[in-house]
């Protein structure tokens, strides 16, 4: 049998709802209001920004969802709010390598996912890092447990990072 051709996109792909960077799952400051799981921007409507036309250039405009990248390797189904996962390619280096984050959107990333996510990743030779939210009675927290995909060396350097206080994405 023959390999499954990819079928070539028409257009850039379009967030069309999708609010998962607005709504916390990526940690950011914006006008001075800190987001985090559980706490979106607070111009988020859930469908969009109420304020996109004055919104800030870091992080709003700079921001790079991996899903919507030109030629993202992310497949149609790994949009994030339908996989709940948002990949944020190339945010370190590690040794020459590129190291992908990827963070979940929800509680944790999705088994099937994740397990897309490894393989890419191993694939391409791209370390992995990703984060499952905490929660504590009920509540989603600021902190996160991070996990490392990749050589144990790469794991042990994750682990370093996050001893010394480093921001991985």
């Amino acid at each position: 049998m023959g390999k499954k051709k990819r079928k070539k996109r028409q257009g850039p792909r379009q967030c069309d709802g999708c609010t998962a960077c607005c709504d916390g799952w990526v940690q950011i400051n914006v006008k001075g209001y800190e987001a985090w799981p559980g706490h979106p921007c607070p111009y988020s409507t859930g469908q969009g920004c109420s304020d996109y036309e004055n919104r800030p250039e870091v992080p709003c405009r700079q921001f790079i969802c991996g899903w919507l990248l030109p030629d993202s390797p992310l497949p149609e189904w790994m949009k994030p709010n339908e996989a709940k996962v948002m990949v944020l390619f190339n945010k370190l280096n590690w040794q020459g390598l590129p190291v992908d984050v990827a963070l979940p959107v929800g509680k944790r990333i999705p088994p099937r996912a994740l397990n897309w996510l490894k393989a890419f990743a191993e694939q391409h030779g791209r370390p992995l890092i990703w984060a499952e939210c905490i929660e504590e009675d009920g509540a989603l927290q600021r902190e996160q447990l991070l996990y490392a995909w990749g050589p144990p060396a790469f794991q042990a350097q994750v682990q370093q990072w996050q001893a010394e206080g480093r921001k991985l994405w």
